[in-house]
């Protein structure tokens, strides 16, 4: 690599977490619109960061991940520890310059934290977040001389009595000057009993030329590993709860801020309210004044200014412009178009669809690849037939027209602006504009035969 100087961090991501009792890999485990790692990565770009991911285990998909961004990749060709970890990153940093290490597991740190740890590091070889914990379970201890200066890291599980009463312990979140580290890493020796190479030996190596530093977090939530899935639920659930307080402090208003599902990718406009139970996820765009109510799952959807998502609505890949009302109970589909003031009520489904500015569909009704113009009023229980079996194809309803209840427009067809369609109708030719259509059988009225009919019933029993 060139020899130009540039913060990086090496994220471990290469293990498999068997703990999680998954098929997939642990940092892949998706959290909140992205995977675990994504998380991490995020944070460090944000601090500044380029990040190298340290991979083995299903190497193609925690790849596949971040197709598309310019995140750099080393193997880890056996998996013997930390220090094995990092040395596999090196030919991807350059020769000089910081680099931060970083669990692939801890998908809360922040931003705040990985600058401040940066900023303390100075001219050290090593700089180590710590945290005081009242029980330090099975985290490494930090020791440090009687002077207080750091010393080493000792793993819980190789720590006496004596060091295992420490309360200072190892988050995994370190800071190191490259070219120190290059000089290093070939030379710590693997313990015993894993055959592993511990990071954690750099402190211990600095310490002894005077050049290790360590900044002791307040907040060791933040720092936590997700080890098994009551953690990533855990760790979801805070994650949750930062997204939701920042869309908060910015004006939207969360009716019931724990029973919400909100992604980091989605946006939200101030004045908005989001209801209890709603879902928000993928690319979402919800504007201005509007409301999301009780229980309503959107995703990739972009809604307007003073928008009314009324309970029980599930909105995918749609579209629905300023002032337009939706639900309740009702389904937009991909490629739905619910156009400025338009009207969709309870239990409609459109696909592939656009309904004009001021359109009404109010009840149980289906739109599929359909073209409704402005102001049409589209009766209950009217359904556009657009499938035959083998191919789809499209109804166009003009402006103003009038489509009676229970109609059934067989597509292809075209309806022109201002006709009306009578209720119960089968249309399968085009309407002219302004025309009135009817098809449906000839009604018969057989006077009496009703009560014949019960006689009839009542003599056979």
């Amino acid at each position: 690599m060139s020899s130009q100087s540039t913060d990086f961090a090496v994220i471990l991501a290469a293990g498999r977490g068997t703990r999680m009792k998954s098929t997939l890999a642990k940092v892949l485990h998706p959290m909140l619109g992205r995977p675990m790692v994504g998380h991490v990565v995020a944070a460090a770009r944000a601090a500044g960061l380029s990040p190298v991911l340290v991979v083995n285990h299903q190497e193609e998909q925690v790849r596949a991940a971040f197709a598309g961004t310019d995140t750099a990749f080393a193997r880890q060709v056996q998996t013997r520890g930390t220090g094995d970890a990092v040395s596999s990153a090196l030919s991807a940093l350059p020769d000089s310059g910081t680099v931060v290490v970083m669990a692939g597991d801890s998908p809360l740190i922040k931003e705040e934290t990985i600058r401040s740890l940066v900023a303390a590091h100075g001219d050290a070889a090593v700089t180590v977040l710590t945290a005081v914990l009242e029980d330090g379970a099975h985290y490494g201890r930090l020791e440090r001389t009687a002077e207080c200066q750091p010393w080493r890291i000792v793993e819980a599980k190789e720590a006496s009595a004596e060091q295992l009463s420490i309360c200072e312990i190892n988050t995994g979140l370190y800071c190191f000057d490259i070219a120190w580290l290059r000089a290093v890493l070939p030379n710590l020796e693997p313990h015993a009993h894993k055959d592993e190479i511990y990071l954690t030996d750099t402190v211990e190596r600095a310490a002894s030329e005077g050049r290790a530093k360590v900044v002791v977090h307040d907040d060791f939530s933040e720092v936590l590993g997700v080890n098994d899935r009551h953690e990533l639920a855990l760790a979801r659930q805070a994650l949750q709860a930062r997204i939701v307080e920042s869309h908060g402090r910015a004006g939207v208003d969360f009716l019931s801020p724990h029973t919400v599902v909100v992604e980091h990718s989605v946006a939200i406009d101030a004045d908005v309210t989001i209801g209890a139970g709603v879902v928000l996820e993928g690319r979402t765009r919800i504007g201005s004044g509007s409301t999301i109510g009780h229980h309503c799952h959107i995703t990739d959807t972009s809604i307007g200014a003073g928008v009314q998502i009324h309970s029980h609505s599930v909105c995918e890949s749609a579209r629905v412009d300023d002032g337009a009302s939706i639900g309740p109970y009702a389904r937009l589909r991909p490629a739905a178009h619910v156009c400025e003031g338009a009207r969709v009520g309870n239990f409609v489904e459109m696909k592939k669809s656009r309904l004009g500015p001021g359109a009404k569909v109010n009840h149980l009704t289906y739109l599929g690849d359909a073209t409704v113009g402005e102001g049409a009023n589209i009766g209950a229980g009217t359904i556009t037939c657009n499938y035959d079996g083998f191919t789809k194809s499209t109804t166009t309803i003009g402006d103003g027209a009038f489509i009676g209840s229970n109609s059934a427009l067989v597509a292809p067809v075209c309806i022109g602006d201002g006709a009306i369609i009578g209720a119960g109708s089968v249309i399968t030719k085009d309407v002219p504009a302004d025309a009135v259509s009817i098809a449906r059988g000839t009604q018969s009225n057989l006077e009496g035969a009703a009560e014949r009919f019960r006689s009839r019933k009542k003599t056979d029993d």
